[in-house]
Parts: structure tokens; sequence; C-alpha cells
């Protein structure tokens, strides 16, 4: 039979930049299409995505893959034959949560596929047994071969044009709403944005911290050695007086690192107690945002229900006026 498309749905589609290993790169323009594939003749499924004529997405799918949802709307993945990290950004979190469980219910079928594969290979190594014949189907439903729940449920209009004139006026406050869903987002994203730089700069500087803690044990430990090498220079040299001197310069010195080291831990745990007090706030901050544009769009879908029983009262108005007509 070889290759088949069994799932598909439009996503953004992102590599892990190879150079950073953090930042994300868009290998799309727009939103492609990103299909599962399943080839029976190698019992393998994969994940393809084609930019035009260029493959921006060559997956194989390995029983120790494992898709992590970081966002309501973005997923990403690990390809070690790749050598790169595929990222996918959706129109909406029902499409990431579906293209999630075809990734689970995929790698099960792989591993299954893998462990029977074993089992055939054990089967034919053994004179005394023969090797079972067919393909092993996919465990799938024939809801998932016809694609999207976007693309099967979407039916063409053809009415006449009064109901277009409708759609057209009842467009306009989607269109208000996609735009101050649009404005949350982009702050919802900055507010990311800067709760990561800070969680960086905070990491940042416990680093700092257990490099001068090193530093001051490093010190300690000179001070030791030269505490040892003033006591011998005391037992071993006649000049007392100008070993003493020595020694209270050593001590002096001593106290000095120790005086410098203690106001450098000083500033380091205020700067750490500072970031930490941003950080929080910038969390606080998230979460209110994040609480803010759920409210929203709990309001937008009030008001579509409310307009959708509007628009479902004046039709009927209509048809009772039209019947009323005629039977006059």
């Amino acid at each position: 039979m070889g290759e088949q498309p069994i799932f598909s749905t439009r996503a953004h589609v992102f590599q892990i930049d190879p150079n950073t290993k953090k930042n994300w790169v868009p290998t799309s323009k727009h939103a492609v299409t990103v299909s599962y594939f399943y080839d029976s003749t190698r019992n393998v499924y994969r994940i393809i995505s084609l930019d035009g004529s260029r493959a921006i997405i060559n997956s194989t799918i390995t029983p120790n893959m494992t898709f992590t949802k970081t966002s309501q709307k973005f997923g990403q993945w690990a390809d070690s034959r790749a050598n790169t990290v595929y990222g996918l950004g959706f129109s909406s979190e029902h499409h990431l949560s579906k293209f999630a469980e075809k990734f689970q219910e995929f790698k099960e079928a792989a591993r299954l596929a893998k462990e029977k594969s074993q089992e055939k290979m054990e089967l034919k190594s053994t004179p005394s047994q023969e090797s079972a014949g067919g393909d092993i189907q996919s465990p799938l439903t024939p809801e998932s071969i016809n694609g999207t729940d976007d693309e099967r449920v979407m039916p063409e209009v053809t009415q006449n044009s009064e109901p277009r004139a409708e759609s057209t006026q009842n467009t306009l406050p989607f269109t208000h709403s996609s735009t101050i869903s649009k404005h949350w987002e982009a702050e919802l994203a900055t507010l990311k944005g800067n709760n990561a730089k800070l969680t960086a700069a905070l990491l940042e500087s416990t680093a700092n911290v257990k490099q001068w803690k090193q530093q001051l044990a490093a010190y300690q430990e000179e001070a030791e050695r030269l505490h040892k090498r003033v006591t011998e220079l005391e037992c071993v040299s006649s000049q007392a007086n100008a070993v003493h001197t020595h020694k209270t310069e050593l001590n002096q010195t001593i106290q000095e690192l120790e005086s410098t080291l203690k106001k450098k831990e000083e500033e380091v745990e205020i700067r750490n107690k500072d970031l930490e007090g941003q950080l929080s706030d910038l969390e606080q901050r998230l979460e209110k945002s994040q609480n803010e544009q759920e409210a929203f769009h709990n309001n937008l879908k009030t008001l579509l229900e409310i307009l959708d029983g509007k628009i479902f009262e004046l039709t009927e108005l209509r048809d009772n006026l039209a019947k009323l007509i005629e039977c006059g």
C-alpha cells in the first residue's frame, strides 16, 4: 500500500536555533499542513510537512519520543535522528490537544510495531515455526483519515444575498474582539519574555554567589597556609620583630580580603532579593493578565451566545411575517 496520510492539521512550523539551542527559528512564513503518515511496508509512522516543494518536517516517530505542550497553543518534540527540536504553533488549544493525542497514539503504535517486529525476528530464527504474514494495521479510526475537525465541519454557504449581508454585519464585533485578543496575547508574550529574563538573571546571580563562595574558601585555605608559614618563620627566624611585622601585614591583608568578600556577599544577597521581588511581581502581573484574558474570552463567548439567540429570534420572526403575508 505504501505510505498514506492518516491525520492532517495546520500549524506554524519552527525549529530550534542550532547555534544557541534556545531560540526558535520559523521555517514557514505562514501556517502549513502538517500530516501524520503511515508506511505499511516498513510499518513506521512519520510526521511530514511541506512548504511548497521543500520538506520542513520529516520526522520518524519512535517509542522514546515525547511531545510536550509548552503553552496553550504551542508544542514541541525532539528528533535525535534529525539532530533538532521541532515546534508547532496552532490556532487553538483544541488543535494542539488533538495533535498531541495523535502523537501519543502513533507513538504507542510504533512501540507495539517494534515489539511485534522483534517477535517476528525471533520466530524466523526458529526453524520449527513459520513467520506470521500480513501487515500490521494502524490503530486508527476512519475519522482520523478524513483530516481535522475544521476541514470536515465547515460547510459552504450558498444562500441569497440577504443572509450574506447579515453575516458581514455580524463579523464586525468579531474583528474588534480579535484585535483585543491579539493585544492581550502580545502583552502576555511580553510578560513571559520578561519573566524568562529575570529568571536567567537570578540563575546567573546564584552562580556568581557559588563562585564567590569558592573563592572565599580558597582565600581561607590561603590564610591558613599563611598562618602556618608565619608560625614557622617565628620559630626559625631570629628576627622576631620583622616576622611580627610581616605577620601583622598578612593578617591585615586577610582581614581586607574577608571584608571585601563579605561586602560582595551582602551585595549579591541584596541583588537576589531584589530580583526575587521583581520576579514575584512579574508572576503576579502575568497571572492577572491571564485571568483578565480568560474573563474577556468568557464575556465574548456569552456575547456570541446572546447574539446567536437574537439572530435566531429575528429569523423566526421573519419566517412568521412571511407566513402571515402568504396567508393574507
